[in-house]
């Protein structure tokens, strides 16, 4: 029979952990996911382009604007993408002190 190497509150802990990585990751995931799109110019018409976009300029709302240049597509680079390096870094960092 398996017995989890962990018990009690380190092992409840480590299962947090892993869902915060887990959400880290996926948000990171949308947002790179929308800068590809946006660079590729993606039909906006679409709906899946629309709900990336939507997702992404909330999870991005704080990170928007905070650098300005010129060039559309290095906007969008520094706008989303910085949100997309916050989050990971974020999320993987309290990932990894869940003790796995």
């Amino acid at each position: 029979m398996f017995t989890p190497p962990d018990t009690g509150k380190a092992y409840r802990m480590s299962g947090i952990a892993r869902v915060v990585r887990f959400v880290a990751n996926i948000v990171v995931l949308i947002l790179v996911v929308w800068i590809l799109m946006a660079l590729l110019h993606a039909n906006q018409g679409n709906d899946l382009v629309h709900w990336f976009r939507d997702a992404a300029d909330w999870l991005a709302t704080w990170s928007r604007g905070i650098f300005r240049v010129h060039n559309r597509d290095w906007q969008i680079i520094l706008d989303f993408g910085l949100a997309a390096v916050v989050y990971g870094v974020i999320g993987n960092v309290i990932g990894s002190r869940g003790g796995d």
